[in-house]
């Protein structure tokens, strides 16, 4: 019995300490990969980061008309009036990120997590890159 109290009191120590530590870790920035879509609409209006949605991780979930159909995503990076009160309300992000199907909307550092003053982009879409062409070619 007193073995049995002893690995209970070690066990719990070791949980107080592993949510200590993750409480208190320090969450950076996060710095978006190709092909992620930074949502700043209405982030730093509001004093928060800027969402890093990551579009390749959902993608590999999720067919295309889950989102942009089903849930009415538009394909243009800012073509969507989405805020946290549609998100709350079920709509847009918080038709999945509701507690059940995905975490829920209190862990407000696993989104906005973009760098400040980042505008709203697909980043480093090659559209971003194109370059006008200014005449002819030449023969």
């Amino acid at each position: 019995m007193r073995i049995l109290s002893k690995l209970r009191a070690g066990i719990a120590i070791t949980i107080v300490a592993i949510l200590s530590a993750v409480m208190f870790v320090d969450m950076n920035e996060a710095h978006a990969e190709y092909g992620d879509v930074v949502i700043n609409n209405y982030s730093d209006a509001a004093g928060m980061r800027p969402v890093v949605f990551p579009h390749w991780f959902h993608r590999i979930r999720f067919r295309c008309k889950v989102c942009h159909a089903d849930l009415g995503f538009k394909f243009q990076a800012g073509g969507n009036e989405i805020n946290m009160v549609k998100i709350i309300d079920g709509q847009f992000c918080g038709a999945c990120h509701n507690g059940d199907i995905a975490w829920s909307v209190e862990n407000c550092n696993l989104c906005h997590s973009g760098t400040p003053k980042t505008p709203t982009q697909v980043h480093e879409s090659t559209v971003q890159k194109l370059v006008q062409p200014t005449g002819a070619p030449k023969k």
